[in-house]
């Protein structure tokens, strides 16, 4: 059985967890928390988490994974069949975590663990972020998933991120970037929810939130 390691606060081991429970493969989970200790590095070269434990060994990189599940569990695919279609939701994949979460993320600090940003560094999140979603909003299909009528790895990945990046700029910007640049993103991510693993993920992912922010 593939045993995902990490908490079930972080945006990455969501996605992961996601994609195991909508291609339904057995796992089990274990709480752990990025590290430089040499057992942990020995699991995860960089000490970051998600990564999974498999027969084989560990895998690190969440996108990594993904790929390794759709090869190993081929039954239930979180990709097209069709060559370019598939390319068009790795873009896709691309642009939400290289182009929107990865210049998000520089908020986090000031967005969930009160440790202040740089007037300099808000705007320039903000001034990314404006052409990122912009471009993101340009790819999205929402008819009704992200890239189309399947519902694909995009959409583990934009359920998490858009999800992450609204609070983070709400609560550091002002405003949910999210929701001014993609309109529809709304009411998608409550179609999404209308999915039983994605509303099992969001539930327990809400739990580990509540804990993760419980006065210690």
């Amino acid at each position: 059985m593939i045993k995902l390691c990490g908490f079930g606060v972080s945006n990455y081991y969501n996605k992961v967890k996601l994609a195991l429970m909508e291609k339904e493969i057995p796992f089990s989970e274990e709480a752990v928390f990025p590290g430089q200790e040499k057992s942990f590095l020995d699991r995860s070269p960089l000490g970051k988490i998600p990564f999974i434990e498999t027969e084989q060994g560990c895998l690190s990189e969440s996108q990594v994974i993904l790929d390794y599940l759709e090869d190993v569990y081929p039954n239930k695919p979180l990709y097209p069949a069709n060559a370019f279609e598939k390319a068009k939701c790795r873009e896709l994949i691309n642009h939400l975590e290289l182009n929107v979460e990865l210049q998000a993320r520089r908020l986090y600090g000031e967005a969930f663990f009160g440790t202040p940003v740089s007037q300099e560094t808000k705007d320039e999140v903000r001034k990314a972020l404006d052409g990122a979603l912009t471009g993101v909003a340009r790819l999205a299909k929402f008819s009704p998933y992200i890239c189309g009528s399947m519902f694909t790895a995009a959409d583990c990945v934009a359920w998490v991120h858009f999800f992450m990046v609204g609070i983070a700029t709400e609560k550091v910007l002002g405003e949910n970037l999210v929701v001014k640049h993609i309109p529809a993103s709304v009411d998608y991510l409550k179609f999404l929810e209308t999915r039983p693993q994605v509303a099992k993920a969001a539930a327990e992912r809400g739990a580990a939130i509540a804990a993760f922010m419980a006065p210690k």
